[in-house]
């Protein structure tokens, strides 16, 4: 299984990203995470989607750790700082549940404030599915859980093709635009948006799990996409026992906040709107994002 790992010097110049690395052993692979705040603070677990990493939540961790909270952020493999497997065929939305359900486990994490995203919600909220009993709260961004009856619209099915036909996207997957292309505000720093981004990976071959994503996006692939289980675990999800509390960027043309209000509806949960908040809203609104969590969270003395 060959594998490659970013050189460090790659992410010197990201002059907003302020936090120590960590690192652990996963099946001979090395992976990265963030661990900031108080070791015996509650623990918000933030998990990422595609193609991104754990940077994109550099603007919820210093308010959340200033209220006491203990922020962890793993790396998938293929992303950020942890080791990138170089065979596409690797990578299935199982096996990075499998690595967060080993991440949680040998962190011994508990009493969890759950964040997901995009593919951060299928990965994420399987694991509040299988181990509830690990959980407090679920914090559902711009995110979705495949079901009978989904739209999946053309933007994203547009996505899913693009992405297999490098020629369509100037002949490589350019990461850093993919994120610049769908904020919903005006960032006067995109350029270091999409520096960011691509400072993970080396060449084409290291791109292989932000190419295989949206490969495994359940409507055309629902063996690699984890179909079945996903429409489980959305049957699933209204049953489980902790609070639940969505917050989507309104700009969204992917997951949009009439399905997030609509699905929040379903939950019995709570919903919060972002204003002009993009898919990427932690990008768009992290500050913002972070407050509203605040609101919901305990107080801690």
């Amino acid at each position: 299984m060959d594998s490659v790992r970013t050189p460090d010097e790659n992410f010197a110049a990201l002059d907003d990203f302020p936090f120590a690395p960590n690192y652990l052993q996963w099946n001979g692979l090395r992976i990265h995470y963030l661990d900031e705040g108080p070791a015996t603070g509650p623990v918000v677990l933030l998990l990422h989607g595609e193609p991104t990493w754990c940077y994109l939540y550099r603007k919820m961790i210093p308010a959340l750790v200033a209220a006491g909270y203990r922020c962890v952020a793993p790396d998938y493999v293929g992303f950020g700082k942890s080791d990138k497997i170089t065979d596409d065929n690797w990578y299935t939305i199982a096996r990075h549940i499998g690595f967060v359900s080993d991440f949680i486990q040998t962190l011994d994490l508990t009493g969890i404030n759950l964040v997901v995203q995009d593919w951060g919600g299928p990965i994420g909220l399987r694991q509040a599915v299988t181990m509830p009993e690990r959980f407090a709260r679920l914090f559902i961004l711009n995110t979705w859980l495949h079901h009978e009856g989904f739209d999946y619209n053309p933007d994203i099915r547009w996505w899913r093709q693009a992405s297999q036909d490098p020629a369509q996207l100037g002949g490589d997957m350019p990461i850093g635009r993919i994120v610049a292309g769908t904020l919903g505000r005006d960032h006067h720093d995109k350029a270091k948006v999409v520096a960011a981004y691509l400072a993970p990976y080396t060449d084409m071959a290291s791109k292989a799990g932000a190419r295989r994503f949206p490969y495994c996006l359940p409507f055309e692939n629902p063996g690699d996409g984890d179909a079945v289980n996903q429409a489980r675990d959305f049957a699933a999800l209204p049953g489980l026992p902790m609070s639940k509390h969505l917050i989507f960027g309104d700009a969204d043309k992917i997951f949009t906040a009439d399905w997030g209000r609509a699905w929040a509806a379903n939950l019995g949960a709570t919903f919060d709107a972002i204003k002009d908040g993009g898919h990427f809203v932690q990008e768009d609104g992290g500050e913002e994002i972070a407050q509203v969590m605040l609101g919901y969270l305990p107080k801690l003395a």
